[in-house]
């Protein structure tokens, strides 16, 4: 395959494309917690807003927290107006569900500051990727990586994030997370949308960068040109004492 070079927007490839990937666990954890109607959930790390926007079909009342301009003002295209979003943690709290599913950087450097937002007893949410066996994704990510001589992240220590932040461990459990995309195109899009490959991206020449993920994505395209990787997540819930 050769790369298109179509011009990407991440934010809007985001909200597109990659977002709904992780639909399941939203649904999952929600389901766990038993989020509704009275429920005040907090999304750190909101991004252009379908957790949020799930959780207040469910009749929760909802805010978000996200530095990305351009994913907020996508996500307040679709969420109810009034809805806070904001750069830091809101002062409007405290709310009984915390969630960042998009790993422990969203804790941010002061993780006790969370607990100022949250009730006693709210329950807080960190989520990632599950064992790299269980990812195909993670095989993509390190093939172009090797092949740019980027390297990813770590894999999180989320377990780890909990303890430090001097909260209560309150269960666990691992969603299936297909990725799933239409073409080989807009798999490179939602993928570079991510941010995964932001630092290949700056190393080297972006053209590049395509290219490589679309050889590493081979193995994934199906006979009718549609890209299925399955991936397992893994969260955390833990308790603000």
């Amino acid at each position: 395959m050769t790369p298109t070079l179509v011009p990407h927007h991440p934010a809007r490839d985001w909200a597109e494309i990659q977002e709904r990937m992780l639909v399941p666990l939203y649904e999952a954890v929600y389901d766990r917690l038993g989020v509704g109607a009275g429920s005040r959930v907090l999304d750190l790390g909101c991004g252009s807003g379908l957790a949020l926007l799930m959780a207040a079909a469910r009749g929760a009342r909802v805010a978000g927290v996200d530095r990305d301009h351009a994913r907020v003002a996508l996500a307040r295209e679709r969420l109810p107006e009034g809805t806070p979003l904001t750069a830091d943690l809101p002062q409007d709290g405290p709310y009984d569900v915390v969630t960042a599913f998009h790993g422990t950087a969203a804790l941010g450097r002061d993780p006790a500051a969370l607990t100022r937002s949250a009730q006693r007893g709210a329950a807080l949410v960190l989520a990632g990727w599950g064992p790299p066996e269980r990812c195909a994704t993670t095989s993509v990510l390190g093939l172009a990586a090797r092949l740019t001589g980027w390297r990813p992240a770590p894999r999180e220590d989320l377990d780890g994030a909990v303890l430090a932040a001097g909260l209560r461990p309150d269960g666990s459990g691992r969603v299936a997370c297909p990725f799933g995309y239409a073409d080989a195109d807009s798999a490179v899009r939602g993928l570079l949308s991510t941010g995964e490959f932001d630092a290949a991206v700056r190393a080297t020449d972006p053209g590049q960068v395509e290219k490589e993920l679309l050889e590493a994505l081979e193995p994934y395209v199906r006979p009718d040109g549609t890209v299925w990787m399955p991936n397992v997540f893994r969260y955390v819930i833990a308790r603000v004492p």
